[in-house]
Order: C-alpha cells, then sequence, then structure tokens
C-alpha cells in the first residue's frame, strides 16, 4: 500500500531527495504517516488545483489572487523568518517561491521554525518541502541547497519579483544588503534586523530604508543573554516581511485596469 501511494504521489517532488537517511526509523515512520494523510486527504476530499484557486479568490478577490499568482519570490535563509514567510506566501497563492538554505534541521530550531522533531537531520529544503506542499502543493517552489555568497546571490535571484533576507548571522545580512543595493538595484528587496527577546511587539515594525528596501524590526534588539530568538516575535517578523512582500506584489501587478496584461 505504501509503495502504491508513492507511485501514485510521484508528483510531491520531496521524493526525488529519497527517504530520510539518518533520523532513524521515527522520522521514516513520520513520513509513511504524513503522506498517507496527505495522499488519503487529496482523494476523499477531491481537493484540486482549481478548487483552491478558487477558494483565495473568493477571500482575496479575484484580480488580487491573479497577481499573487504571477509572482515570484526570493527567500534567503529558512530559518524562523524564512520557513514561517514561506508558509505566509504559500498560504496566501504566491506562484512561485525559490527557497534558499544549505543547512539542515537541528532540535534547536523547533522552539521558532516551522520544522517538527521527526524532520532533525534532514536538509531544511527537504523537510519545508514536505510542509508546504502539505499546505498547497499546486504552487511551483525551487530550491537552492548551498550557502549563498555575495558573489553568488544576483546569479540566483536576479529574475525575482521581490526578494527577501531571512539570514541569522550579521555578516550575510550586510552582504545580502550591499547586493541588494548595488547588483540587484531595482528589485524590491525586504529584510530584517531587531526581532530578539520578548519585547514589545508593537515596536516591530517595517521601514522603508532606500527605495525599494524595507528593514523589519526594531533596529536595536540583538540575541544575548535573555534576549534569545523567540518563537512569538519571530513570528511578528516574518509576518511583518510576508505582508511587505503581498503589498510590493500588489502594487506591481494589482491594478485591475493591468490585471490582464
Amino acid at each position: 500500500r505504501f509503495s502504491c501511494q508513492l507511485k501514485t504521489c510521484n508528483e510531491l517532488r520531496v521524493w526525488k531527495y529519497g527517504p530520510p537517511k539518518s533520523s532513524g526509523i521515527y522520522s521514516e515512520l513520520f513520513y509513511i504517516v504524513y503522506f498517507s494523510n496527505y495522499f488519503l486527504s487529496l482523494v476523499s476530499m477531491e481537493v484540486t488545483e482549481k478548487d483552491l484557486d478558487e477558494v483565495l479568490k473568493r477571500r482575496h478577490g479575484s484580480w488580487i489572487q491573479d497577481s499573487l499568482r504571477q509572482a515570484t519570490v526570493g527567500i534567503m535563509g529558512l530559518g524562523g523568518l524564512g520557513s514561517h514567510l514561506a508558509v505566509s506566501l504559500t498560504r496566501i497563492g504566491v506562484g512561485k517561491l525559490l527557497l534558499a538554505d544549505y543547512d539542515v534541521v537541528e532540535l534547536s530550531n523547533i522552539n521558532r521554525q516551522f520544522y517538527f522533531l521527526a524532520q532533525i537531520g534532514l536538509p531544511k529544503t527537504q523537510a519545508l518541502e514536505v510542509n508546504l506542499a502539505a499546505i498547497n502543493p499546486y504552487l511551483k517552489r525551487e530550491y537552492i541547497a548551498e550557502k549563498l555568497t555575495e558573489e553568488s546571490i544576483p546569479g540566483h535571484f536576479s529574475k525575482v519579483d521581490v526578494l527577501a533576507e531571512c539570514f541569522d548571522g550579521p555578516e550575510m545580512k550586510a552582504s545580502a544588503l550591499r547586493t541588494a543595493l548595488t547588483t540587484l538595484r531595482g528589485i524590491p528587496y525586504v529584510c530584517a534586523s531587531g526581532l530578539a527577546g520578548y519585547g514589545g511587539s508593537n515596536e516591530i515594525v517595517t521601514r522603508e530604508m532606500y527605495p525599494n528596501v524595507f528593514m523589519v524590526g526594531d533596529g536595536r534588539t540583538a540575541t544575548g543573554p535573555g534576549t534569545g530568538l523567540m518563537a512569538p516575535r519571530v513570528g511578528i517578523a516574518a509576518n511583518h516581511q510576508a505582508n511587505q512582500v503581498v503589498k510590493l506584489i500588489i502594487d506591481r501587478y494589482g491594478d485591475p485596469e493591468l490585471k490582464n496584461r
């Protein structure tokens, strides 16, 4: 039964990576149950791509959903910010995501990132595809499983409509911002800084630093004793990023008079 379901659901691209190699039998059991439930839900509920599109259009408005569906968004880093940003954009129906991360899921990630205990040891690109496909399997997603550099970023993201920076380290944040202001100038850019701890929720804001370059966060709270990266504030910041990404997409594609261009 299990092998039959895999053949039937071979469009689930996560299986191109093969079964989990280092996570043990518990992780393999998780995948069996996960995909079994996913397969059965598709069959019993008969959820089609058209069904999902129609629901989203009723919720958001037809021309807005058409705008979101034609957009491509790049996400650099799939940790606390990037994984939740990807979830929000998947739920809202952004047509294509280009997602980059070289790391694997660790136990220390579970406190704030959109992964599960059974996914520990898996590449984040692989684990996140499982999770996003369970939300909407019909959207396009491409993964870059390598460590990005200031030199490699333009080659990967030069054709996206919006680029989101979701790195942890200050060095890569600075490198990515330099790239956004030079090589990728003209592509809307949404980054984040100052979201550690449990400070005021409303202190996390979105500011336009430069034309089409937006910073999310309080701008000052770094990680340290008593101010670790915690799920509530990281989630707030990730959804600030998601909201700004959506606004940029709608501003570009969402004029009703231009919806058919």
